[in-house]
């Protein structure tokens, strides 16, 4: 009995200290200009067609709410989305990191490029 309460404390402390630090990542948009260079080559170019694994239309994400972009590129990075360059991406990007990336795009204006 003491043993399974002991294991409960040390998983509930665990489990604060995760969600502890992951709030206290911000997002500084300033600090991504170097982690963007990937982003640019697809998401930057109005109307841009992607032609792997398929061809779809990629979105331009300026303006997108930086809750949006992080928790997309969290499930690229986790496999909950499907796409083999975003789970690249996305697979070696830190959490700071994200957070940077989706800071500079929602501080951008939406694109309105025809599509």
């Amino acid at each position: 009995m003491k043993k399974s309460l002991a294991l409960l404390v040390v998983a509930a402390c665990a489990a604060t200290t995760t969600a502890a630090a992951a709030a206290d990542i911000v997002g500084n948009p300033k600090a991504a200009p170097a982690k963007i260079e990937m982003c640019i080559g697809c998401h930057g170019i109005p109307g841009y067609k992607s032609g792997f694994p398929e061809v779809y239309r990629v979105p331009m994400i300026g303006g997108q709410s930086a809750k949006y972009i992080e928790s997309a590129l969290k499930a690229y990075r986790k496999g909950e989305r499907k796409n083999p360059s975003m789970m690249g991406i996305a697979a070696s990007l830190s959490d700071q990191d994200i957070a940077d990336v989706a800071a500079y795009y929602a501080q951008q204006t939406p694109a309105t490029a025809k599509r």
